[in-house]
């Protein structure tokens, strides 16, 4: 098993560098080889009990792989690593190609390393190494070996087959008959080899692949589709599968020689002594007649009488040959052992009576194989020109059936009235597909002209069996002739619906054309027809009438549109009925139906004069509403000034200085009363706003007041009222308590509305300090400020009159408080008649102490200090007493 010679070798490894060349294998190879390569790794697994599902992954720990070497070569391989680590995998596979290389395999290019990360291509090269090594390279036939032998013993086996001719391990195996032949040759009964056909290769190799599977443990290592659909099968593939056959048929006993000893030669004799006697006189050989007739009958030619069996040389050649050559040789034998007998003085054997002596059956002999050389090279004369003729007949069969698996079906198709419930492209495609139907048709023509041609000759020369090929071609003749016919009667047909489709399709578009922009005027008048207007005034409402009046104008020439619309479909229906066209489907342009288009217009229709009722009654209801937008603005535009004048004639009476305060509390008071005695005319406008609210009215063009404003109006009216009335009376409380009398209270008035110079009845900022310095204070920003807190302590920015009255009530009033502020000066000053600018500013406030600062002289006194002010004369001047 270790041992090979180098020629051996060479064939060896020849594939294996083949395979180092072409790393990048074709897909269609890479994935034949996997699938078979799997099938026969699995093939001796399954001998262990395991097997592999995914080739380049289950070999990479290296145990399978051990395995798979163990079962295939009978030995054990060292102990393999159970680790799971890299490490102990490539010591695994490492030790797997070490057991490959020790039986004398040079491994090309392959690593355990590649094998560990699951390198497709190296991994299958490794497999094919194995296969190799261990299915093919024991292969030896006629001194060939490995891949020639295999290949010569598939040529011996499938010589005899029709239609196989094996000359490699890739095309020659396509058509799946010499896998077929392989199985037949070795077992007949598994496949009826004469029902194959070289144009089913996908039957054949289904038909191989699964008895092998089945009958023969041959596991299927490939699939019919994936040989058939590659241009060139993967040889490996190929190589591994056929190897497999080759293992399973090789059963072949080779028969050892016997010893020739001088023992067996003799007890051969006395078997033949004891054996002689029977065969003597032995029948027909020793007939002289009988061999001079069958000796003249070689010289006859009646090759009906040679075939049918009555001749002797027919006879002889099928039935007696054998047994006569056998009872020669055994005379001959016994010729030669009479001789030796009668030399060792043996017993002496006599032939029966009658008999003819050896000589004479000799001679007869000769004569009967002369007779026979004769006889056959006869029949082998006939046999080639029988063979000539039958050259012919096969011919004439092999394009007879070509021709009608060509026109298999052809009438039933050309029958075919597929156009009737085709669309317009579905015909185009049709005809093109009979165009190119009828040159294929006329392709065919010197097929059958050629088919007719051989029949004619098979009759001129006389065939046996003229009648069925005359038959048989006069049966394509008449087929031809009718494809004919239906073929031109299929064209007329394809035309004539394609004209006709043509004429519906342009009445189609039309209709789409037409239909689009109908359908959508009639939504969209619906739309309008349906839509919820919401309208306020008389002039909205008339101006929907008046749309809608002009819209119920256009519906004659939309109904006559409609009416054209359907009469496009109407002509379309009008075709289809009198041709009997079988339309296959609704119009490709549009979705929209004669049906959908009359059933909207019929809602137009209806919708029309429940527009016109619900306009109508939308068209009192505004009148309504204008007639109660009327009644509410005559009011309010009476109202409303009437308050605005009121309003104004209070701030007159409040401004003006006609009477005492009390004439002016009486005066307000009888506009206060004339006020509420108004109170029932608001209550009446409340009330036609009321109904104004319950109409929906939210504008009204017959005035500019809103109910909202009068409210407002009234409301500031009696607040004003109030108002004033309550200042004249704080004025006379003012006045009867700090002592002004009236001119001073006029004095004031009139400085107030005099610098009141937006009349609001308030003096902003700017006012009232004009106000002050006209009065002669002469003061600061911080004097000024401060006398805003007491005026306005709200900080907002205004004066009142009252807070102004206030104001001037208390700088009038107390001329004694000029030495109560001395007095406190002194306190401030510790009793001293000077103060310090210190003093003033720890004492009081910061805006204070700076007012007294700048005001304050020197103090020029005896007991003066630097710095020191006199507060004595500020407290004076601040009192009017003095000038500051």
């Amino acid at each position: 098993m270790d041992h090979y010679d180098s020629q051996q070798t060479n064939d060896y490894m020849q594939p294996e560098e083949d395979w180092d060349r072409d790393l990048l294998l074709d897909p269609a190879w890479e994935k034949q080889q996997r699938k078979t390569f799997t099938a026969w790794c699995n093939s001796h697994l399954r001998k262990a009990g395991t097997q592999i599902e995914n080739i380049e992954e289950d070999f990479r720990d290296g145990l399978k792989l051990m395995l798979l070497l163990e079962v295939i070569s009978g030995e054990r391989l060292a102990k393999p690593e159970r680790g799971k680590m890299r490490v102990h995998k490539i010591s695994n596979v490492n030790k797997a190609l070490d057991f490959i290389a020790s039986k004398g395999v040079k491994l090309v290019s392959i690593g355990a390393e590649e094998i560990v990360d699951g390198n497709v291509k190296m991994t299958l090269g490794m497999i094919w190494t194995i296969i190799l090594r261990f299915a093919i390279q024991d292969i030896s036939v006629e001194e060939t070996s490995a891949k020639e032998g295999l290949l010569l013993w598939c040529q011996r086996k499938t010589a005899p087959y029709k239609n196989v001719n094996i000359q490699n391990f890739h095309i020659s195996w396509k058509d799946g008959l010499g896998f077929c032949a392989l199985i037949h040759r070795h077992r007949p009964e598994l496949i009826d080899y004469g029902k194959l056909r070289k144009d089913d290769p996908l039957t054949n190799l289904n038909t191989a692949f699964d008895v092998a599977e089945k009958y023969l443990d041959i596991p299927k290592m490939l699939d019919a589709e994936d040989i058939v659909g590659t241009a060139r099968p993967d040889e490996k593939a190929i190589m591994t599968y056929v190897s497999s056959f080759y293992h399973a048929f090789s059963g072949a006993q080779k028969v050892p020689g016997a010893p020739c000893s001088f023992l067996a030669q003799h007890t051969s004799c006395q078997t033949l002594i004891h054996a002689l006697p029977p065969l003597l006189p032995l029948p027909r050989l020793g007939d002289r007649t009988w061999a001079q007739k069958a000796g003249m009958e070689g010289k006859g030619r009646n090759m009906q009488t040679a075939l049918g069996g009555g001749s002797i040389l027919g006879s002889l050649g099928r039935r007696e040959r054998p047994t006569l050559h056998v009872h020669f040789g055994k005379l001959r034998s016994f010729s030669s052992f009479q001789a030796e007998s009668a030399a060792f003085r043996g017993p002496e054997l006599l032939l029966a009576e009658g008999a003819l002596c050896f000589k004479d059956i000799n001679n007869a002999w000769g004569c009967l194989e002369q007779a026979e050389k004769g006889y056959e090279e006869w029949l082998l004369n006939e046999i080639r020109r029988l063979e000539r003729l039958d050259h012919l007949a096969e011919k004439f069969r092999q394009k007879a059936s070509i021709h009608e698996a060509w026109t298999d079906g052809k009438e039933a198709m050309l029958r075919q009235k597929d156009y009737e419930t085709a669309t317009l492209s579905e015909i185009k495609a049709l005809l093109k597909k009979h165009e190119a139907f009828e040159s294929d048709l006329a392709a065919h023509q010197d097929r059958v002209e050629q088919i007719a041609a051989i029949a004619q000759e098979l009759n001129e020369l006389d065939y046996y069996d003229s009648p069925s090929v005359n038959a048989r071609c006069q049966k394509i003749c008449d087929q031809w002739d009718n494809l004919g016919a239906l073929t031109q009667k299929r064209r007329e047909a394809l035309e004539r619906t394609e004209k006709l489709l043509e004429t519906i399709d342009q009445l189609y578009l039309e209709y789409a054309k037409r239909a689009a922009p109908f359908n959508n005027w009639m939504e969209g008048a619906m739309e309008d027809l349906q839509d919820t207007f919401i309208v306020h005034t008389i002039e909205e409402i008339q101006g929907l009438t008046t749309a809608h009046e002009q819209f119920k104008a256009t519906l004659p020439d939309a109904d006559k549109e409609r009416l054209a619309i359907l009469g496009i479909h109407n002509e379309v229906s009008k075709i289809v009925q009198t041709y009997h066209v079988n339309m296959a489907g609704t119009n490709p342009y549009t979705t929209i139906t004669p049906q959908e288009i009359n059933g909207k217009w019929d809602h137009v229709r209806q919708l029309v004069p429940r527009r016109d009722q619900a306009l109508t009654e939308e068209h009192a209801r505004q009148q309504h509403n204008e007639r109660l937008r009327k009644q509410f603005g005559a009011q309010a535009n009476v109202i409303g000034p009437w308050i605005q004048t009121k309003m104004e004639e209070i701030g007159r009476i409040s401004i003006e200085m006609h009477g005492t305060l009390e004439d002016q509390l009486s005066h307000l008071r009888q506009y206060e009363k004339s006020i509420v005695n108004y109170k029932p005319k608001i209550d009446q406008l409340e009330g036609d706003h009321q109904l104004i609210q319950e109409a929906l009215i939210f504008d009204n063009k017959h005035t500019n007041y809103t109910m909202e404003h009068i409210r407002v109006g009234w409301e500031q009216l009696l607040t004003t009222i109030a108002r004033t009335i309550n200042e004249v009376e704080n004025q006379i409380l003012t006045r009867d308590a700090k002592g002004i009398s009236q001119e001073q209270m006029n004095e004031f008035r009139a400085s107030f509305n005099h610098f009141d110079r937006k009349k609001t009845g308030m003096m902003d900022t700017d006012d009232f300090r004009a106000c002050l310095i006209s009065m002669g204070y002469n003061m600061g920003e911080a004097e000024f400020a401060r006398i805003m807190s007491i005026v306005d302590p709200n900080r907002l920015g205004v004066v009142t009159f009252q807070a102004f009255i206030d104001f001037m009530s208390r700088e009038t009033a107390d001329t004694d408080t000029a030495d109560q502020v001395m007095a406190s000066f002194k306190i401030l000053a510790g009793d001293k008649n000077y103060i310090t600018v210190d003093e003033l500013r720890r004492e009081l406030p910061p805006d204070q102490a700076e007012y007294c600062i700048a005001r304050m002289a020197p103090y020029t006194g005896p007991d003066a200090v630097p710095g020191a002010l006199d507060y004595m004369s500020f407290s004076t001047a601040l009192y009017g007493e003095s000038d500051l």
